[in-house]
């Protein structure tokens, strides 16, 4: 194993220094250059944006924020009805056949489905702000939770168009979206929230101002994006035709399988949340989601599935399990030295970055520092599955893995609540960490069997 990681890390430093990146090596090779850098930028830029923000809100309404976000990213995670999915790889497959015209015709008939869904559930949340926000939560969330509309229109626009972005593996295009969205976030959400503390705003008013300014973000973000998908990606350029009743079915089919996956998935990301949400203080949640932030900063930067999946969609056979291999060789040897850096340097990690008013978060961070190595390997296998139009393995899987994360969290919190907030917090990171190595060994065993 030791020789083959020499030869795979020898062959990439050959290709970028000799800028080779003919054949699907070099693409992975280029793609994962800018993927890297893409993820560099978000990453780096999210925690300096959630730093900025836990600061400047400390713990009680940082964690009101993160449950109205989290709340919010539900109704997105259902907007997107896995459309993005089934465009990267039907595009992809058409572009990598030279059928522009198909492609063009494919994309059409996409953007009319994700049009519907973020309408539709954009206006639920909204009918549902009152009930989630007074009669679950019992928090002060409404408005944020009706400003909350206008981020899934948003934040729905400019995925899609990344994702037509990506499956024409144009990833230059999203390290520039990436590179504006970062700098607009975090000139022009800690401005809001300075304006109101001087204002001596309710909470419930500063949530709704951060959540509005955040989807102006998305807004200015998704503009540049359609400007440049509409200079650079060629095919949109092309006539399109009607999709015959056989090529919708396989979509159809493909959306409701990734659909099904997406909606286990909802849960699977942001049942913590939710679940802590209705049970304790604020102020434990904003401990949670620092420690969560940390390790999700982490996270993408060993994960490659992005840009993996675009490539492995044109793969079959050897090439395809040669590529998987050298893939989960690198993810796992990244991972298990992210895990080591956690674990030694939590302590000072949190004292530094946030401060002392979260130190009860050093624990919940050791906890949750074993993400690192399944959450990546995770991405890897669900790519490796649809990749191979097998999205029903993972979909099985994650219902399995959902139910058991709901159970044990239920579970969790309902034992540990009588001895202190803290301990029921505790809990739920016990329960994720079990729940998402239940779901990874799942794929594992599955792609074994397969």
């Amino acid at each position: 194993m030791k020789r083959e990681l020499q030869g795979d890390f020898r062959d990439i430093i050959r290709r970028i220094k000799k800028k080779d990146f003919r054949g699907y090596a070099g693409m992975a090779v280029k793609n994962s250059i800018y993927q890297l850098s893409t993820n560099s930028i978000a990453k780096i830029g999210s925690l300096f944006f959630t730093i900025i923000i836990a600061r400047l809100l400390l713990p009680e309404l940082f964690g009101l924020y993160s449950l109205a976000l989290s709340t919010i990213l539900i109704f997105v995670a259902f907007s997107e009805l896995g459309v993005g999915d089934a465009l990267v790889r039907f595009v992809s497959k058409a572009l990598g056949k030279n059928r522009e015209i198909k492609a063009k015709s494919y994309t059409r008939y996409l953007v009319r489905i994700r049009i519907f869904a973020i309408i539709f559930f954009g206006l639920i949340l909204i009918l549902s702000a009152r009930f989630i926000s007074d009669t679950y939560y019992q928090k002060p969330l409404f408005l944020a939770l009706i400003a909350g509309s206008l981020y899934v229109l948003f934040v729905g626009v400019m995925s899609f168009i990344q994702s037509i972005l990506q499956a024409t593996n144009y990833f230059k295009g999203i390290f520039y979206k990436e590179i504006i969205f970062q700098v607009a976030r975090i000139i022009i959400i800690p401005l809001i929230v300075l304006f109101l503390l001087k204002q001596d705003a309710s909470q419930e008013i500063h949530l709704f101002f951060i959540i509005l300014g955040l989807a102006l973000v998305y807004l200015i973000t998704s503009l540049f994006l359609l400007v440049f998908s509409k200079i650079k990606i060629n095919y949109l350029k092309k006539e399109s035709r009607k999709i015959s009743r056989k090529e919708k079915n396989k979509l159809n089919k493909f959306i409701l399988a990734i659909s099904a996956t997406a909606l286990s998935g909802i849960f699977f990301s942001y049942i913590d949340m939710i679940m802590l949400g209705g049970f304790v203080f604020a102020g434990f949640l904003g401990y949670y989601k620092v420690s969560l932030s940390l390790v999700s900063a982490l996270g993408p930067l060993i994960s490659f599935s992005f840009v993996l999946l675009p490539i492995f969609s044109r793969m079959t056979g050897k090439k395809l399990e040669n590529a998987f291999k050298k893939s989960f060789r690198i993810t796992l040897l990244i991972s298990l030295a992210a895990l080591l850096f956690i674990l030694i340097f939590s302590s000072p990690l949190i004292r530094i970055i946030y401060g002392t008013e979260y130190l009860p978060s050093i624990n919940i961070l050791r906890i949750l520092s074993l993400l690192l190595i399944s959450s990546p390997l995770i991405s890897l296998y669900t790519i490796y599955f649809v990749a191979k139009g097998k999205p029903l393995v993972v979909t099985k899987i994650l219902i399995i893995s959902t139910i058991i994360n709901i159970i044990l969290n239920y579970i969790m919190i309902k034992s540990l609540i009588g001895y202190g907030d803290i301990f029921a917090v505790f809990g739920v990171a016990i329960s994720t960490i079990v729940s998402r190595y239940f779901f990874l060994g799942g794929l594992i065993f599955s792609k074994k069997s397969f």
